[in-house]
């Protein structure tokens, strides 16, 4: 057990104590004691603060005293809290000397020296009321209360003693007893135990991060740092004293911070990512610290990925990097303010620790080729090559030269990524060279002789989603390498399901035509409704022109939903249109213009019913919003003309 110092306003309570630790040394419980004085309340926290300097490591105190103790040192303080036997002594003497049926006794003191009396008025057939002052000025004010409601009799310390024989009332002094002393010294037993638990605990756990083979983080529950370990020290570069009391997603700005957030305040379970931490790729895994079912803090874990580079390496890089063999793009680079991208990005770091090739399925305009970047980048083989290869419109010889050939992209860039888009087009020959090289990492020539190992690997893209299983069907590419691509397999999603996105990309996209064309336009909210409503089948090149000819032709500050209306329909209203005709049935082709008046007049009556709302008028009418943005234009149903 640790030093203990006993504090306390009077002389009678250091003899209950003395008596005590007499009983316990007989019984082989040895206690330390440091000071054991009386002291006077405006001194408490001085002589509190005076026995910690000597080697204190926790208090035994009463009433105010205790309370300005607590406030003032960071130590455990035991308080001193009167018995319920000790109360039930007290209340028999009143009655004694009242002699009366039901008195009416007040309890004069401060709160924390009290145990529960909810049932003393049933049990000893008396009124019981509590007084509790606030401070020691307000204790001779608190006794005065009582004295004013005329209760029978007094219980208190001095000042309340004093009080109550100047108003003529009957008064007990509130004494202790052992039984409280007592009390304390058990309770002072229970912390002490707590304390060692804590001592090795935290021992348990310096020892664990200390010899842990990754770097470990423990952060507690408001996600600040309390302890990281010497590898977790050189993964950072820098020291644990600056690391401590730094909130983790400041010191991991890669981390997700919505989901540790989420992790902190709801528990769950943890999650693993990809980091660059420090110019270092790491794998990292994060776990909530739950103590009952409440999150008490978080471990973060980190393993390295990648390995130095060797001098030679070094070379070959910058030869690499000359011959323009490198990616540039990183995930940072990526807009993810969509939980639909942002579950995409995830499951792309995650997969860019694999050495397994990734199959990258969008729509045009998903930036594939800067999620195939962003993979190659966050893999342990971001220091070597990367190679672009485009598969559509070749022949299969002009494929072979550009991947297969002594000088095409396999060979060129042996240590890093090849990027295949459009991979739906390559060739039945080169399918099989693909499969040769991913399986067992052979580059295959026209002759078996020139057959050459290459550590590559393959990040494969479509030109559309479902291309690939519609080739499996009609023969044209090759089972075993479409299961051998089909394991590590990403959905990019398109726009339109990105709403958070579309909002993002159309500010940015304006504000830098606006800045290249020294502009200065803005949208309505109108017309950002319209335009997060409109389809985008073109996704982010869609997007893209679509701004620049807006900001272009725009004659007025203003963007407003007519003018965006307006610039969709000249430029892609045609496209659309075509596509129409190719998908409308034989029934919709031979509508009549009566029909069309009908249609147009069923249109108008849904959009007034729901104010105008798209979503609720397209859920009603059983279509989708881009039809029902269609119907809108071909009418001229704008929002002005609407409500």
């Amino acid at each position: 057990m640790g030093k203990v110092a006993i504090l306390v306003p009077r002389e009678e309570m250091l003899y209950h104590a003395h008596n005590i630790l007499q009983e316990k040394s007989k019984s082989k419980k040895h206690y330390e004691i440091g000071d054991m004085k009386v002291v006077r309340t405006k001194n408490a926290v001085m002589e509190a603060r005076q026995s910690i300097a000597g080697g204190a490591s926790m208090i035994i105190a009463r009433g105010l005293q205790a309370s300005l103790i607590k406030q003032y040192t960071d130590i455990p303080v035991i308080e001193i809290v009167i018995t319920a036997q000790e109360m039930a002594l007290l209340v028999v003497k009143a009655k004694q000397i009242l002699k009366k049926e039901n008195p009416v006794i007040a309890v004069v003191g401060f709160q924390n020296m009290f145990c529960d009396m909810s049932y003393f008025d049933s049990i000893y057939a008396i009124e019981l009321r509590t007084f509790y002052a606030e401070n020691n000025e307000d204790l001779r004010m608190t006794t005065m209360r009582a004295v004013e409601e005329n209760v029978d009799l007094i219980i208190g310390g001095e000042v309340a003693v004093e009080t109550a024989a100047q108003a003529g009332i009957p008064s007990l002094f509130l004494s202790n007893t052992e039984d409280s002393i007592r009390n304390a010294f058990s309770m002072a037993d229970s912390v002490s135990y707590a304390m060692e638990v804590e001592k090795k605990n935290a021992a348990q756990m310096e020892t664990l991060l200390d010899y842990s083979f990754g770097g470990v983080v423990n952060v507690d529950g408001n996600g600040k740092i309390i302890a990281v370990n010497a590898l977790m020290e050189g993964i950072l570069g820098q020291p644990r004293k600056k690391l401590t009391g730094s909130f983790l997603t400041e010191i991991f700005p890669d981390l997700d911070h919505v989901r540790t957030e989420r992790m902190l305040s709801q528990g769950g379970d943890g999650f693993s990512t990809f980091l660059m931490v420090n110019g270092t790729s790491v794998f990292a895994m994060l776990a909530p610290v739950l103590i009952e079912g409440e999150v008490d803090g978080l471990i973060l874990t980190c393993h390295k990925m990648k390995k130095k580079v060797s001098t030679n390496q070094q070379e070959v890089q910058k030869k690499r990097t000359a011959n323009g063999l490198i990616a540039l793009g990183r995930f940072e680079d990526i807009l993810q303010e969509s939980p639909a991208m942002q579950d995409c990005v995830h499951q792309a770091k995650l997969f860019s620790l694999s050495d397994f090739p990734v199959l990258i399925e969008g729509e045009a305009g998903t930036q594939k080729r800067l999620i195939a970047q962003s993979i190659h980048n966050a893999s342990f083989r971001s220091r070597n090559a990367f190679a672009d290869i485009s598969c559509r419109g070749l022949s299969e010889e002009e494929q072979f030269l550009l991947l297969f050939d002594e000088k095409g992209a396999v060979l060129q860039v042996d240590g890093g990524t090849v990027f295949m888009d459009d991979g739906e087009y390559l060739h039945p020959a080169n399918q099989y060279r693909l499969l040769q090289l991913i399986r067992y990492k052979i580059c295959c020539g026209k002759e078996p002789q020139r057959n050459k190992h290459a550590d590559v690997r393959v990040l494969f893209a479509l030109s559309e989603p479902g291309r690939l299983e519609r080739a499996v069907e009609t023969g044209a590419f090759r089972k075993d390498l479409y299961y051998l691509l089909k394991g590590l397999c990403l959905n990019i999603p398109p726009l339109r399901e990105c709403r958070e996105d579309v909002k993002q990309l159309l500010e940015n996209t304006v504000r830098d035509c606006c800045e290249r064309f020294d502009r200065y336009h803005v949208f309505t909210p109108g017309a950002m409704e319209a335009l997060l409503n409109y389809p985008w089948p073109g996704n982010r090149y869609q997007v893209e022109n679509f701004c620049e000819r807006l900001v272009l032709t725009a004659s007025k500050r203003l963007l407003d939903e007519k003018m965006v209306l307006g610039v969709l329909t000249e430029l892609f209203e045609k496209a659309e249109r075509k596509q129409d005709l190719q998908t409308a049935n034989t029934k919709e082709a031979a509508q009549t213009e009566s029909w069309k008046d009908e249609q147009e007049e069923l249109l108008v009556k849904t959009l007034k019913k729901y104010g105008g709302n798209r979503k609720k008028t397209a859920q009603e009418l059983g279509i989708s919003k881009s039809t029902l943005w269609r119907w809108m234009k071909k009418y001229s149903l704008f929002d002005e003309n609407i409500i």
